[in-house]
């Protein structure tokens, strides 16, 4: 073994760096390849910043930046004037988002006016007209938010205030049409009394105008011997002006019209420990305005029966709520941080999810690979923090959501379905914060977070239906059927010559974006870039057996965008393996790769064999005897024209007379696979695909008979992987 090779095999097992042979990144400014071409995120257009639309209703209260001007100018730049406009828009925005991303937190309007007084000229009226046309097209204000650590707070109390606020105004519309009603039913009786028919009442009801053309005292007289003989029982008169005070006197949300008769308590807060002492206070008083609404529609429907519902209401809420009931009160809504949750404040989580009660919770967390107490390079994804939103689902009947902060605008939807939900929800979300220690926005740590696999999206959702199939829902990740996303990366070699290739981003990239990490890189000199060097996806698709005789290499750019080769120890190698593990375990959750799916398509398979051949024997045995057997020469000619003719164990064939035409391998790529004039398939081009779809296809042929042999194409990505798994079909 080489002197390059061995050092580079004892940094693997190691850690340990031979100063002569490897070089230290600290000081290098190294980012993962697929880095290189955000490093000035305000220059892109892309989901961030975003806009909180103040007084929007709950779909419409989280925007984007980029959304509201691609929606204005769909209006505004028409005609000969369009191009001038977009132009100018563009760069607006463009202003905009630098502002934002320099932090200068302020509404939209604000910026748009310090965007505009900057680029405009007092002399180019084409630009005022632009910003003009463009500003009245955008109907909307709201503070302007960019993705840092305080956003999943912000944009969450935001949805949360606007979901709130159309409950309210049902619920508040609810009681004001309650307390009118029994307000009538009152006014109602006393105009039916003796007081109600006095001669200085009946003048009041007149009024002045016709007051002159009246004896009222005759009136009253005579009305007096109408009054009907039942009175009013004085039980229900009492009854039903204690609803009214209960109803007026309710602090859940502000009264409409007339002074409260408290100040509205708040929903909103920071602590587990204090939401649940505020839900414990008020339960009595909850219980009685539910209660009181419960009393009061069937006062109004004229069905309360003391004989009957007294006795019924004297045991109202002994149980608790229904759900029910619970919804039309307002939510809760906790925010907390991982980073001071302590061991207590955990518990009192655990009880308001395990207890059903209506409080919503923000679960941040800012950092997620940090390293762990005794100096092993460990992920907090075995923290208790991150296992908080497994254990959630586990409960059944919490809704939970988990998601990096660069995902929240395209989860809104799963955002707003929890804060909707009528039970416990959490929200599990990854900021990104920590980060900016390694010279990265928070942005580009959070989606690489997301895309590595080390913080998932996902949401459990107990209301969409009664199995997993109806309730996970993991397709917001990207490529969800792989292990590691693979994207293409282009770059330009020593001899200015273009190369791509497809690169995976695995979790050990994602934590050499960190600078805590650098202890556990080495760069190799290109010198000593040879065959010894393998990536880390390819690492990762098979178990060590021995001494390893190629090591593990990340492909990253320094900070003047020079392509390097990153050797990683085998401690990082081990995390990516756990993270893998995780990740699959989600797969089957969202039913990906499923094995239990795998297994009962095996034993269909070997059901439906076993009856084929039942099948091929009943019709062997019912033939009927030949009269003269052909001759030997004869049957073994017949025999060698009907057999498959020799394949090579590299060629890729289908056994085409075996075809069931189950349309599995045409659907997979139509131009590879088609059916002959008898409706079997056979591979019509072999170059019009690739190898994994190959594999794909003989993994889903239900009879199988499609045979992948070789790979053509050497540099594809995860070949080592896609081998293995086409071995079963050779």
């Amino acid at each position: 073994m080489q002197a390059d090779t061995q050092a580079q095999v004892a940094f693997y097992l190691t850690g340990r760096r031979a100063s002569t042979q490897l070089d230290a990144v600290d000081s290098l400014g190294l980012r993962p390849a697929l880095f290189a071409g955000y490093r000035n995120l305000s220059e892109l257009r892309y989901d961030y910043p975003l806009v909180l639309v103040d007084g929007g209703v709950a779909d419409k209260a989280v925007q984007s930046l980029s959304g509201l001007f691609d929606n204005a100018l769909a209006g505004a730049a028409r005609g000969t004037d369009g191009e001038r406009i977009r132009k100018h828009a563009l760069r607006i925005e463009q202003e905009i988002r630098t502002q934002a991303a320099n932090g200068a937190g302020a509404s939209f309007s604000a910026l748009w006016t310090k965007a505009t007084a900057g680029l405009g000229k007092s002399d180019d009226k084409s630009f005022d007209d632009s910003a003009r046309r463009t500003r009245a097209a955008i109907k909307v204000d709201g503070a302007v938010v960019d993705c840092d650590a305080a956003l999943p707070a912000r944009l969450l109390q935001h949805a949360w205030a606007a979901v709130q606020r159309q409950k309210a105004q049902g619920f508040r519309k609810n009681l004001d049409r309650l307390a009118l009603k029994l307000s009538d039913i009152l006014k109602a009786d006393h105009e039916r009394s003796a007081a109600g028919r006095s001669p200085k009442n009946l003048h009041a009801a007149v009024g002045s105008g016709f007051a002159g053309a009246f004896d009222f005292d005759a009136m009253s007289r005579l009305l007096a011997k109408a009054l009907p003989k039942d009175a009013f029982p004085e039980s229900r008169r009492k009854r039903i002006n204690e609803l009214i005070t209960t109803l007026n006197a309710q602090q859940f949300i502000p009264a409409s019209g007339k002074a409260a008769a408290g100040k509205p308590y708040t929903f909103l807060f920071t602590n587990c420990t204090e939401a649940l002492a505020a839900f414990r206070q008020r339960s009595a008083k909850l219980m009685a305005l539910a209660k009181a609404i419960a009393m009061a529609e069937l006062e109004i429907a004229g069905q309360y029966s003391e004989a009957r519902h007294d006795a019924l209401f004297e045991q109202f809420g002994a149980n608790g709520l229904d759900p029910q009931e619970l919804v039309q009160f307002p939510d809760y809504l906790v925010c907390l941080n991982a980073a001071s949750m302590d061991a207590v404040e955990q518990a009192q989580l655990m009880e308001i999810l395990s207890a059903g009660l209506p409080i919503k919770v923000l679960l941040q967390i800012d950092d997620i690979l940090a390293l762990s107490a005794h100096g092993e390079g460990s992920l907090t994804t075995s923290s208790s923090s991150q296992k908080i939103a497994s254990m959630a689902m586990g409960l059944n009947d919490v809704y939970v959501m988990q998601s990096s902060s660069s995902n929240l605008l395209r989860f809104r939807d799963r955002l707003l379905r929890g804060l909707s939900y009528r039970g416990p929800a959490l929200f599990s979300v990854f900021s990104g914060a920590s980060a900016k220690a390694s010279g990265l926005p928070p942005y580009l740590a959070a989606a690489a977070a997301m895309e590595s696999r080390a913080f998932p999206a996902f949401s459990y959702d107990p209301s969409a239906g009664p199995n997993w199939a109806t309730r996970f829902y993991l397709d917001a990740n990207s490529q969800v059927d792989l292990d590691w996303t693979v994207q293409a990366f282009s770059y330009e070699d020593e001899l200015h010559q273009r190369v791509s290739e497809n690169l995976a981003f695995t979790l050990v990239d994602f934590m050499a974006s960190d600078r805590r990490y650098a202890a556990h890189l080495a760069r190799v000199p290109r010198a000593q870039w040879n065959g010894s060097l393998i990536t880390v996806n390819d690492s990762l698709a098979s178990e060590r057996k021995g001494l390893p005789d190629k090591v593990p290499s990340l492909t990253m750019v320094d900070a003047d965008n020079v392509l390097q080769k990153v050797i990683v120890d085998e401690r990082l190698i081990r995390e990516a393996r756990r993270c893998l593990s995780a990740w699959h375990s989600l797969q089957e959750l969202g039913g990906v790769h499923n094995s239990h799916a795998k297994k009962l398509l095996a034993r269909e398979k070997r059901a439906w064999e076993d009856s084929m051949q039942q099948a091929a024997e009943v019709l062997a045995a019912s033939a009927p005897t030949p009269v003269l057997a052909a001759a030997p020469a004869a049957a073994a000619s017949a025999v060698v024209a009907d057999a498959e003719p020799e394949r090579s164990p590299d060629e890729a064939y289908v056994e085409t007379a075996r075809c069931s035409t189950c349309n599995e391998c045409t659907t997979i790529n139509g131009k590879m696979f088609a059916y002959d004039k008898n409706q079997q398939a056979r591979i019509i081009d072999i170059n019009a695909g690739t190898y994994a779809q190959l594999v794909e296809a003989a993994e889903s042929c239900q009879v199988s008979i499609i045979h992948p042999g070789k790979p053509r194409n050497p540099k594809e990505a995860g070949l080592e992987e896609l081998i293995k798994r086409a071995e079963l079909f050779q």
